[in-house]
């Protein structure tokens, strides 16, 4: 018998059999990791097994490759989050697409830590949708899609970096854009660590992240469309601070 104890942030469940559930959570040594909840979709346990809960998790298993089973205590319930649209969203949001874009079982701690810093802020912080752009920005990182706003793709320059390149991911400078800045996303000064973000910035921050995600992540992982939550999140921000 294989078996293991670690935190872990729900990500998905769904029913399995009768009153049993999947459990889709992320943990920090073990990576994205299912296993089978018995009671799972009853009365006292389906509460706490909501996306973003975390959870104690113990995992037993005949063998390394079975999908083994998941007993659970509740560690932080985030259900104050229920109440709040936006917050709620955002929480929706990150959990999809970490179920959608981690593979199984491959440690995250970095990721993890990220996340649930996210999620605390939710709760907490007005200005968690900018951690949450820069939680995207770190995801596109440690899936290798990262950008590189370093210095200008086309001179080497630093300074006066304007754009991002929807090809490459690095930035270009307004010199080294010329004729082609009306092709490439426009670079919010919050990307570069320039003080506070606008709205407006805000948005076009997640119009890059989204790009990349939509056009580099997802085809690599086969073609299937990212997460409507995600874009759930983008239009409930944009009424909210753009309207």
């Amino acid at each position: 018998m294989i078996e293991w104890c670690e935190e872990g942030l729900v990500l998905a469940v769904r029913r399995h059999g009768e009153s049993g559930a999947i459990v889709d959570a992320l943990t920090p040594d073990h990576g994205r990791h299912l296993g089978v909840v018995r009671g799972g979709a009853g009365r006292r346990l389906a509460p706490l097994l909501q996306p973003g809960a975390q959870m104690a998790l113990t995992w037993r298993a005949r063998l390394e490759d079975h999908l083994g089973n998941y007993t659970v205590e509740p560690v932080r319930s985030r259900a104050h989050l229920m109440g709040d649209a936006l917050a709620l969203a955002g929480l929706t949001s990150v959990t999809a697409l970490l179920a959608f874009v981690l593979p199984e079982r491959e440690e995250q701690p970095l990721l993890y830590a990220q996340s649930t810093d996210l999620l605390d802020r939710m709760g907490d912080d007005a200005d968690w949708p900018l951690s949450y752009l820069f939680w995207e920005v770190s995801l596109l990182e440690q899936l290798g899609f990262g950008l590189d706003l370093t210095s200008c793709a086309a001179t080497g320059s630093r300074e006066d970096l304007a754009f991002v390149s929807p090809r490459s991911g690095r930035a270009v400078s307004r010199d080294g854009a010329g004729d082609w800045a009306a092709r490439l996303l426009p670079l919010p000064p919050c990307l570069l660590g320039q003080g506070p973000a606008s709205a407006t910035e805000l948005m076009q921050g997640l119009a890059i992240t989204g790009h990349f995600l939509g056009e580099r992540v997802a085809p690599a992982l086969g073609e299937r469309p990212l997460p409507a939550a995600r874009a759930r999140l983008v239009e409930r921000l944009e009424r909210q601070f753009l309207a």
